[in-house]
């Protein structure tokens, strides 16, 4: 496999990278077996927020949300806007249903509990594609997995085939929100984004639109741990034309 082939994630029909790292605690067991099936994303059919959340609302699309930290900021946020949280790493998973039963560390155990949140285990493309077009507000992108080496290019998750199924799915004036501490991903993803300057507009006036964290945008672990490494940090906005 070179990057010279042709494929992206859209074509490849495969996940990479890890699927479950070490064993879940109990609790976290717990609310994989009686928590997740109750607020997983259904396995067939459209994807619309009546039928998830019971009532027309603004829907967002988190590809791949890690521990959830971000997914479960902008939920309690905006109680009246419904999440579609996707992520193959079953560890994540758990992490993200402390957060939605209001168990997570972070508020000390005695949150509320978050119901306008649906999760998918595994794959988001699978589910992004059965969102109707222009049925979206808002797609998350943040700190995906680099997969650094150009031979591996084509499993980055910003590239031509998902970045045509996000402007699909956007709304007209919809939000797609990228971030990344990864240099090479970022060039990458900036040749990406030039290719489709007809479907978005960057938001971006100034070195400071992408290098400060705009508000509303809560930090994810995996930033938080790129921080403490020393890395710098860079956030893009493209509103869907």
């Amino acid at each position: 496999m070179t990057a010279n082939k042709p494929g992206d994630p859209t074509t490849l029909n495969r996940l990479y990278g890890r699927a479950k790292g070490k064993a879940l605690r109990a609790g976290q067991q717990g609310l994989i077996d009686t928590l997740l099936p109750r607020i997983a994303v259904p396995a067939e059919g459209p994807v619309t927020a009546e039928r998830l959340f019971g009532s027309a609302r603004p829907l967002h699309f988190e590809i791949g949300f890690g521990g959830g930290e971000h997914m479960a900021g902008r939920a309690d946020m905006l109680p009246d806007h419904g999440f579609i949280g996707c992520e193959p790493f079953i560890n994540g998973v758990a992490q993200a249903l402390m957060h939605v039963d209001g168990e997570s560390p972070t508020h000390g155990g005695a949150g509320a509990p978050l119901g306008n949140v649906r999760i998918h285990h595994g794959d988001a493309l699978e589910v992004l594609a059965r969102v109707p077009d222009g049925a979206l507000s808002f797609v998350y992108l943040l700190h995906p997995d680099p997969w650094p080496k150009a031979r591996h290019a084509k499993r980055r998750m910003m590239n031509d085939g998902p970045v045509r199924m996000i402007a699909a799915k956007l709304k007209p004036g919809g939000e797609f929100r990228f971030g990344t501490d990864h240099p090479i991903y970022l060039r990458h993803a900036l040749m990406v984004m030039q290719r489709h300057t007809g479907d978005f507009e960057w938001l971006c006036e100034g070195p400071q639109d992408f290098l400060k964290r705009p508000g509303g945008w809560p930090e994810t672990r995996y930033e938080a741990k790129a921080r403490k490494l020393g890395h710098e940090v860079w956030y893009f906005r493209y509103r869907r034309k």
